[in-house]
């Protein structure tokens, strides 16, 4: 049985659907809520991504998106049309040979941790890396006891240098925040050591690690090498702050041509970006899934 591919996300974009043909499955994963799609499309990858949520409830509520115990309960849903679309037995076999990709975190520090007082005097940076990955542990158990066997956690990105990030250290040359990439380190260090612990814990799964961290921050330090001419500033209108709905081509101020960029929106990778991310993490992290 081929792999499917199940993605929990912070967004459903060109990253997963090109890790998607990697695996020679489809070249877009659709979104589980597009009412564009049904059981039939979803039976070979599906993403129930909630753009801008996070790890913890709190980042959820303040952009108001679906929160990822949400995601969950869809996926539970899925599995019962699942289910009556193949039968118990296929549908099982499904389930437990797809490949579950669970990609977020960076909201949880930038849009919530970072930005609001809540967390912030409730936990210490520390503190609030172990909560986060607490909730990867026991989300990826619930995953587990549902019946998936293979999944990747993806680790965080080097944040402080994102256009959004940069633009906010105007006052020290728009540099990369450097604090904010050290807290990303660490923390893929606490996941690194929480899947090592799940590894052995729970019976037959295959977990691993898909860090984009290296390869983006290659990219950001040396965009000529790969092709790039601009990593500082978006495609997106002014490249500094736009995100959302106010990147399109009727800005007037959104670049010509994306594949310049390393960075879409003040936020977001570029599709060529992504395409660079999702090869590496192919290659270096997932390669032991295509046997």
């Amino acid at each position: 049985m081929k792999l499917q591919p199940q993605f929990f996300d912070g967004i459903c974009d060109s990253k997963s659907d090109f890790i998607s043909e990697a695996f020679g499955i489809k070249p877009i994963i659709p979104a589980y809520l597009d009412p564009s799609y049904d059981i039939r499309e979803f039976a070979t990858g599906v993403c129930f991504a909630s753009a801008g949520t996070g790890y913890d409830n709190a980042t959820s509520d303040v952009l108001s998106v679906m929160p990822l115990w949400k995601e969950l309960e869809y996926y539970k849903e899925y599995q019962q049309d699942l289910r009556g679309y193949l039968g118990n037995e296929i549908a099982n076999e499904v389930l437990g040979e797809a490949l579950y990709l669970l990609s977020i975190g960076t909201n949880d520090f930038l849009e919530n941790y970072y930005i609001l007082p809540k967390r912030s005097l409730e936990f210490s940076i520390e503190g609030y890396q172990n909560f986060l990955v607490g909730i990867c542990g026991n989300f990826i158990t619930e995953l587990y006891n549902l019946g998936a066997r293979k999944l990747s956690v993806t680790g965080l990105p080097p944040m402080g240098c994102l256009p959004l990030e940069r633009t906010t250290n105007i006052l020290f040359g728009s540099d990369c925040i450097e604090k904010y990439n050290d807290v990303a380190k660490d923390f893929n260090e606490k996941l690194k050591g929480m899947i090592a612990n799940l590894n052995k814990q729970l019976a037959g799964i295959q977990l691993v690690l898909s860090n984009p961290y290296d390869i983006l921050l290659e990219m950001i330090q040396n965009p000529e090498f790969f092709g790039f001419e601009e990593a500082a500033k978006a495609c997106c209108g002014t490249g500094m702050f736009e995100m959302s709905y106010l990147c399109d081509k009727i800005n007037p101020f959104t670049c010509s041509d994306a594949n310049k960029y390393v960075f879409w929106d003040s936020f977001h990778p570029t599709e060529k970006t992504n395409g660079i991310i999702a090869y590496h993490v192919v290659k270096n992290s997932l390669a032991e899934f295509l046997w």
